[in-house]
């Protein structure tokens, strides 16, 4: 099989290389897939990169980048049913503790991590939906239904941002996200009711008046150490934060009193650890927006294989709206 792989943390450039590799067997209750794209994310640039906090060399000698990717199952390990074969999939945790990921045109994992990919959505949108898809759906129904609810969404121009706010909509949610630049007029597009600039001194004050003064009850969190502040001046009594990142400042204060007399619930997501109900869960919201029409993923840029470390660039870059994928049969 053809991959991509890295043995030292540094530059996408420097260290990504194109090799080939004994195509994998399946172990048992494993599934080889046959890929025809790769997700490239914000965390498998880190990984790569060596950006991690306290990590000082890889985990592997050799690592095939990615968690994300679409494609079919071509073999089945011993006791997974032989009817699975031929079966479009998307597939999650490709490269989570593990060394072989998706950048690849082939990858053994469990069964349980490649999931049926209905006939009707595109391998490209298969590839989105496991860090990108998973954080959306559990972020914003983690909780339950938000049918009637108001929602918060930080960094709704983000790939996790933008399926968030569609999720929402599609959950009978209203949606007021903050973004800027370019990224405003694709949150909207997206469906947010009302759509903020995030660097805006008085965003706190806006948040409220487009909910009519009323508190919210959930907020979606892309930088939390950046925006906790404003978080804890406009959510309501006993509401929730879903973070899922906080790249910008690792080592928040926190302004405990304003939290603690709202009774606030800090939930942080780290989608590779989600529990196998709650993944269960999540999949079903997401194949059921799809089916209903409720979920677009939108893709910025399809990279071939070779170009992978261009990918990595890309992702690194910022400012894009939509997913970065790697077709890896190209």
């Amino acid at each position: 099989m053809k991959c991509i792989q890295y043995a030292q943390f540094g530059p996408a450039a420097d260290v990504l290389a194109l090799t080939d590799r004994p195509t994998p067997n399946p172990a048992a209750g494993e599934v080889l897939v046959e890929l025809s794209h790769s997700g490239v994310n914000p965390s498998d640039v880190k990984a790569r990169s060596g950006s991690r906090p306290g990590v000082t060399k890889p985990p592997f000698d050799q690592i095939i980048p990615h968690s994300d990717g679409a494609g079919r199952i071509v073999a089945v390990g011993d006791g997974v049913p032989r009817t699975r074969v031929g079966e479009r999939v998307w597939v999650w945790n490709g490269q989570w503790q593990r060394a072989a990921g998706t950048a690849a045109t082939h990858i053994c994992l469990p069964a349980a991590q490649a999931v049926p990919l209905p006939d009707d959505i595109s391998a490209e949108t298969g590839a989105v939906l496991g860090i990108p898809g998973l954080t959306a759906a559990h972020a914003i129904f983690g909780g339950g239904d938000v049918a009637g609810q108001t929602l918060l969404v930080q960094g709704g121009a983000g790939t996790v941002g933008l399926l968030a706010v569609q999720l929402a909509k599609w959950g009978g949610a209203k949606v007021v996200a903050t973004a800027r630049g370019d990224g405003l007029a694709a949150a909207e597009k997206a469906g947010a009711d009302v759509v903020l600039n995030y660097a805006d001194p008085d965003l706190a004050e806006h948040i409220l008046a487009a909910n009519d003064g009323a508190p919210i009850e959930r907020i979606v969190e892309v930088e939390f150490g950046l925006n906790v502040a404003t978080n804890a001046e406009v959510i309501a009594p006993n509401g929730t934060m879903a973070v899922y990142g906080s790249a910008r400042d690792m080592a928040p204060s926190l302004p405990f009193g304003p939290l603690l007399f709202k009774a606030v619930t800090i939930d942080i997501l780290l989608i590779y650890l989600l529990p196998q109900a709650q993944r269960d869960a999540a999949i079903t919201r997401l194949h059921a927006a799809l089916s209903t029409g409720g979920l677009h993923c939108p893709v910025a840029q399809v990279f071939s294989l070779s170009e992978t470390a261009l990918a990595h660039e890309a992702v690194e870059a910022g400012g894009r709206n939509g997913a970065i994928l790697v077709d890896v049969q190209a």
